[in-house]
This record gives C-alpha cells, structure tokens and sequence, in this order.
C-alpha cells in the first residue's frame, strides 16, 4: 500500500492517466492525494473532475483557489475570466452532483500516522496544527451551508492581508480561503504579499515564501502543497515538499509517495487554450 500525492491537475487528465500507469497505481490498495487546482487552463477540466470523483474514498482532495473560482462562478458569483475551461462544466448534465461533490471537500487535510499536512497553497508560519484544522473547518463549514451564496459572493479580494484571531465574518473567512489557498510570499509576521507570483527572487522587500520562515507545526511534519509553479518543485527545506511543477505550461506532473518520498513525474505537452 502507497499514498501518492499529485500536484496542480488544471485540466490535464491524459498526463495524469499516465503518471498513474507510471507508478503502478493500484485502485484495491493504493492512495492518491490531490493538492488541489484540479481544473481550469487545461482542455480537459471536465472530464478531470468527473474522473477525480469517481475515484471516491481512494482519493482526498483540497480545494484550490482555482477549483473554488469555479463553484463560485457556478453560484452566479465572480465571472469567467479569459483562458478560463470552465465552459464546459457549467453546461455538463452532471454539472450540480460535481459541484455539490466539490463544494464538500476539505480545505486542509493531515495524516496523523504519516505525519503529513496538504492545503493546496501551505500554511502560515503563524498558524500550529490545532489552528490550521479550525480555521479550515471554518471555511468548509460555510461552503457547505445554506448561506454559501453570501461567502462566494465576498471570497475575492486581498484584504485582510494580515492574520488576526480578531477578524470575524467574511473578511476572517476570505483571510483564511486566501492564506491556504493563495499563498506564496508573507513577511515574518505572516502578513501577506498576494500580488507577487513568479519565482522566489521576486518577492518584494522584507517579504519571503512562506515556507523560509519558522513552522509551528509538529516536529517533523512534513507540508506538501501544489500552486506554485514557478517553484518548479524546489523549496530547499527537507519537509516542505513543492507539487505544482507546471504541467499545464508545459512542464511536467509530479507525485510525491509519501511513505518514502519518492517523486516520480511525467512530462506534459501544452495543452491549455490561449490565455
């Protein structure tokens, strides 16, 4: 038995299907984590998300920033924006039971016996474990009330770009989605720097990845994330593993066996529409 995570799909399924031949995946025993950002840029989104779904209790997603643009385009919230392969799913015939599918995945998820946490941006030097689950629950929760409408409809937007324990409503709610979601450079109070998004030499003074700062994780915890493409897989830290190696550019799709932290990859053709 192997846990496999995977980084950023947006829409590639064909890679995907080859990755799991490369690994020898195995339905009746194996594992598979997704990072989230299962859709969007690649010509593939819907079939991506239907064949993630199937998989059922062999898979465990988080959502991303991209897969939440979705839900809230679907709700009547936010706009397609150009190079968006959204189309698709919002006038495919199963287009509710994916959406009420998505909109019950978890925005954080930590394997106790692995030792492992996934959101699909990392997690704030500021936060500890107990923290992180709360603040995610806090967001799941509200995605899968009545009033999911109201959150959709202020998800957007770059403030509060600072953490504060005082934040209440949707501005905590959107602080929250945007640090697990959107993340990439913080300064050493976890305040964030949301308009920087290449590789880590371009972070803006007295900002740096988040990942550079202290964690109050558990000892030993390893973090593994996707988002970030321009990372191309590197952190340099030994437990903060990078995921999102750019396959809808170009690049090439990564999953990480997490029992002995293996990668394995398969190249990627371009396969995104003109954006």
């Amino acid at each position: 038995m192997a846990t496999y995570v995977i980084g950023d799909l947006q829409g590639c399924l064909t890679p995907l299907v080859r990755l799991l031949e490369q690994i020898n995946y195995h339905p009746e025993q194996d594992k598979l984590w997704f990072a989230g950002d299962l859709i969007n840029r690649g010509e593939e989104s819907l079939e991506t998300l239907r064949f993630i779904k199937s998989l059922g209790n062999n898979a465990i997603v988080v959502l991303g920033n991209h897969d939440l643009h979705l839900l809230a385009v679907s709700h009547g919230h936010g706009k397609l924006k150009r190079g968006d392969t959204l189309a698709e799913i919002l006038t495919a015939g199963d287009r509710d039971d994916l959406m009420n599918w998505l909109r019950n995945q978890p925005l954080f998820h930590y394997d106790k016996h692995l030792n492992v946490a996934m959101t699909h941006a990392g997690i704030p030097p500021c936060w500890d474990l107990e923290q992180t689950q709360a603040l995610a629950y806090e967001v799941e929760d509200k995605l899968k009330s009545d009033s999911v409408d109201e959150f959709f409809a202020n998800m957007y937007g770059n403030k509060p770009n600072k953490w504060s324990d005082s934040l209440t409503g949707l501005e905590r709610l959107r602080a929250i989605t945007n640090y697990l979601t959107r993340m990439r450079f913080c300064d050493e109070n976890s305040k964030l720097d949301l308009e920087s998004k290449e590789g880590i030499n371009t972070a803006t003074k007295d900002y740096a990845p988040w990942f550079n700062y202290p964690t109050k994780m558990p000892e030993n915890c390893h973090i593994v994330f996707g988002h970030w493409a321009a990372l191309e897989g590197k952190t340099q830290k030994d437990r903060i593993h990078a995921l999102d190696t750019g396959c809808v550019w170009g690049g090439s799709l990564t999953a990480l066996r997490l029992e002995d932290k293996q990668r394995f990859s398969t190249p990627c053709t371009i396969n995104r529409k003109n954006s």
